[in-house]
């Protein structure tokens, strides 16, 4: 559902209805995003996120009956096209590698300033991915300790497969990268997931955050 005035759809994931009402105060003061619905758990989302068609979901973690990861997992097979950013009040690593590695587009912590945040969110409206300053290294520690990815594994990729990394590393959406090597949207679908499996990682996030850490933009 494209809102008539132009603006991104965002549909909220929340098990706490005074945080949502908060969310969706804070999307009102945008020019470019608005709300489009809500949901108070995974279970509630994914028929929501069929029939709103959302540009951008927000994703909590800890919710009932359904939690975040398992949604996002749920989400990323039924609407592959649509961005997932979580937003939670945990920073423990093991949940922020979780995230990305199951496909998340950014992730956000509940006590960013509100500014910050409305700012972050039409960021990633544009197709960028975003993530808390405050979990960069931990992100970059994490993914450096994985010892099958090394720099042998980065003489494995093409030459076009290591062009769509590094742009990858910028933040491009796929679109935005077909239009940059002049290639069509599906071949850049096609080799996003060779070079993922020669990489040994499940989600472009893992490999973009990888990829800037190794200095390849």
């Amino acid at each position: 559902m494209t809102p008539p005035d132009g603006r991104r759809g965002v549909l909220i994931v929340d098990d706490h209805p005074l945080f949502r009402r908060g969310v969706r105060q804070l999307l009102e003061m945008s020019e470019r995003l608005t709300c489009l619905g809500e949901a108070d758990d995974g279970e509630a989302a994914l028929p929501q996120a069929e029939s709103l068609s959302p540009d951008l979901i927000l994703l909590d973690l800890q919710m009932h009956a359904m939690d975040g990861i398992s949604t996002l997992k749920s989400l990323r097979a039924a609407s592959p096209n649509t961005r997932v950013v979580i937003l939670s009040v945990s920073d423990h690593q093991e949940d922020v590698i979780a995230a990305i590695r199951a496909g998340a587009d950014g992730y956000l912590l509940k006590d960013m300033p509100p500014d910050h945040l409305l700012a972050a969110l039409e960021q990633q409206g544009d197709g960028e991915m975003v993530f808390d300053p405050r979990l960069t290294a931990l992100m970059a520690g994490a993914l450096r300790r994985r010892p099958s990815v090394s720099g042998p594994t980065l003489d494995h990729l093409t030459r076009r497969e290591r062009e769509i990394l590094r742009l990858l590393a910028k933040s491009y959406a796929n679109k935005q990268i077909a239009q940059h090597l002049a290639i069509r949207e599906g071949t850049v679908k096609v080799h996003m997931r060779h070079l993922l499996k020669k990489l040994e990682m499940h989600s472009r996030t893992e490999a973009a955050v990888w990829a800037a850490q190794q200095e390849l933009r």
